[in-house]
């Protein structure tokens, strides 16, 4: 009898044993740096938070997004300071001997590093390594993502449950982890990746992470309180910021005097060749404004795809913010100086004076309006350069709305200008006698505004 519960009591010490081998599951870690709007992490992000995780039951990623979430980008060069792993994203760190960077890298020996390892601890910023099972998710710097097995662990903010974060990552009955648990159910949003986005079929908010997956919903019934909404807070405040600063850079645009100064010149073109004609004024101003309208977006997706390029140099893209704010501030120092000058008038060149003089007809408007653009540049660029650095890092798709919506109002003066002339309600010479008498006021508003968002991007107010 005594044999007998000796050999119960062996099989059940094997059997508790075998059940704790099996949960310490020999997880691979790395730690993935990425921006939102960086054309290369655009090729990598899908493999190495999408199908790497799905492909390797044993494969965790912890991302940090540098673009979008500013606060992690000084991470990377606290991970380069011990991993020497470098600057430039994307870049995915293993341990201090293994990492790879770049948008062919990645790809191609992503899938053979994973294989050769059994077991490889989470890389910590402070050069130290653990192993996920261990890993205080609570005390990872900035605010990570974490991903595995379609299902993603995002940091909102400090604190939390670390043991039950992980478990809701990596075991399969999130009923039964749940069970007991506050948490709110949320409207599952979209996770930006570069070039794409990626949904999920549910969402919690459990203390200052939240958590989303793919699969069947909850049984267990959420805590007692409002349901959170796919837009949170965080982002309606970006929105109005954003709105704010395009909207101010627009406004400071619109009033440029060489634009206003080159449409008035083509209105005393036309209405000299036939001053009876009122309706060619208005074919002729709205064609105008139409071409600088078109020219105008398309230098904007240019210098947009331009400062694309310039985010791969993660070091100038860490700065560029600030040196963006620095020219506001140098521009709105040029609008003041402008206010005390004698003459702040935009002075045409004369071979654009001529080309101008031999407008008669809306045609000749709309290719004009085209030419003169190139030559307008120097003079209205500006804001338009700040403008597409801030829109940057949405990517040419979602900043699209936001250049029409600053074209529109950089021809909003034109178009009123020219309605005024039609309607009768001014002629042409009082509109540019007013221009030439208002223009330094103008001036010291525009300067005052472009001064006061370039310090405040400087000191990360905005």
């Amino acid at each position: 009898m005594k044999k007998f519960i000796f050999a119960i009591f062996v099989l059940g010490l094997l059997f508790f044993s075998l059940q704790n081998v099996l949960a310490q599951k020999d997880y691979v870690c790395a730690v993935y740096f990425t921006g939102v709007g960086c054309p290369h992490c655009a090729e990598t992000d899908p493999i190495v938070l999408e199908e790497l995780p799905r492909e390797y039951a044993n494969f965790v990623v912890i991302e940090y997004e540098i673009y979008q979430q500013t606060e992690n980008a000084p991470l990377i060069y606290r991970y380069n300071e011990e991993y020497n792993s470098g600057l430039g994203i994307p870049l995915i760190i293993f341990n201090k001997e293994q990492s790879l960077s770049g948008s062919f890298s990645i790809p191609q020996e992503a899938r053979e590093t994973i294989e050769g390892f059994q077991l490889n601890k989470c890389p910590l910023i402070d050069g130290s390594s653990v192993d996920f099972s261990d890993l205080n998710l609570v005390s990872l710097s900035g605010f990570p993502k974490i991903w595995y097995q379609g299902k993603i662990l995002i940091k909102v903010g400090p604190g939390g449950d670390s043991e039950l974060l992980k478990e809701l990552l990596v075991k399969d009955d999130l009923n039964e982890v749940l069970k007991d648990i506050e948490f709110q159910e949320i409207k599952p949003f979209k996770i930006p990746l570069s070039g794409k986005y990626v949904g999920f079929d549910n969402g919690i908010s459990i203390g200052n992470w939240i958590f989303q997956w793919n699969g069947p919903a909850l049984e267990v019934l959420p805590s007692e309180g409002e349901t959170a909404t796919e837009e949170t807070p965080l982002a309606e405040s970006d929105l109005k910021l954003t709105m704010a600063k395009v909207l101010s850079l627009a406004a400071i645009d619109a009033v440029n005097p060489c634009a206003l100064a080159v449409l008035t010149l083509m209105l005393i073109a036309i209405l000299t060749y036939n001053p009876t004609k009122k309706r060619n004024i208005l074919l002729a101003g709205l064609a105008f404004i139409v071409s600088v309208f078109v020219m105008y977006l398309i230098y904007g997706l240019i210098i947009i795809k331009s400062f694309q390029l310039v985010q791969v140099l993660t070091a100038v893209r860490l700065w560029l913010y600030k040196i963006l704010g620095a020219g506001a501030v140098i521009l709105g120092c040029l609008k003041l100086k402008d206010f005390f000058q004698a003459k702040a008038v935009c002075k045409i060149s004369p071979k654009v004076d001529k080309v101008i003089a031999r407008i008669t007809s809306p045609k000749g408007a709309f290719a004009v309006g085209a030419f003169v653009t190139i030559f307008l540049l120097p003079c209205t660029i500006g804001p338009y350069i700040i403008c597409g650095g801030i829109l940057c890092p949405l990517g040419l798709l979602k900043a699209l709305p936001w250049l029409l919506f600053y074209n529109l109002i950089f021809v909003l003066p034109m178009l009123a200008v020219v309605l005024i002339i039609y309607l009768g309600l001014s002629r042409v010479e009082n509109i540019s006698s007013w221009q030439v008498r208002n223009i330094r006021y103008l001036n010291l508003i525009s300067g005052l505004i472009v001064l006061g968002l370039g310090i405040a991007m400087i000191l990360g107010l905005v």
